[in-house]
């Protein structure tokens, strides 16, 4: 059990991996759509992009497994991708009730257009912090994402 002096620090937002970890985010997804757009595409779509450049083909349930959304956000942000056409859409042949997912021509093509950005981005954001460091940060990164997913059932 920590007292509560041991949980002091944690009122500084600068000493809490959540905080800092969430204003990380926002910032990589800021630098990196700002790079996207001039693709349209935007940080929302990027992440559906990044998954089925990967796992083409997918139910829209499984993308929204695979990007961590809600299948409601899925569905909007599906949409956006067919309207920009960068996906397609189809009904599965065994299993009417699902849809796949595939990637048309243009957002197949654009996989080598947009991922030398994140390779420009992750750059930008490491520059100045030694090798040892950042792994050290990705195997604490990775650590606290499983302690925090390991039991479902024990979250609030």
């Amino acid at each position: 059990m920590t007292s509560a002096g041991d949980r002091e620090p944690y009122l500084d937002p600068l000493n809490s991996l959540g905080y800092l970890t969430r204003i990380n985010f926002r910032a990589f997804s800021r630098a990196l759509e700002k790079l996207t757009l001039t693709h349209g595409v935007s940080a929302g779509q990027w992440r559906f992009l990044r998954v089925l450049w990967d796992e083409d083909g997918i139910t829209q349930r499984e993308l929204a497994e695979r990007t961590g959304t809600t299948e409601a956000t899925t569905v909007r942000s599906v949409n956006g991708l067919l309207k920009s056409g960068l996906i397609l859409r189809r009904r599965e042949k065994d299993d009417r009730r699902k849809m796949k997912i595939t990637l048309s021509a243009r957002g197949r093509r654009l996989r080598n257009e947009l991922l030398p950005m994140v390779i420009e981005v992750n750059e930008r954001a490491l520059k100045g912090i030694s090798k040892k460091d950042v792994e050290t940060t990705r195997r604490v990164l990775l650590r606290t994402y499983a302690n925090l997913t390991a039991n479902p059932e024990d979250t609030l």
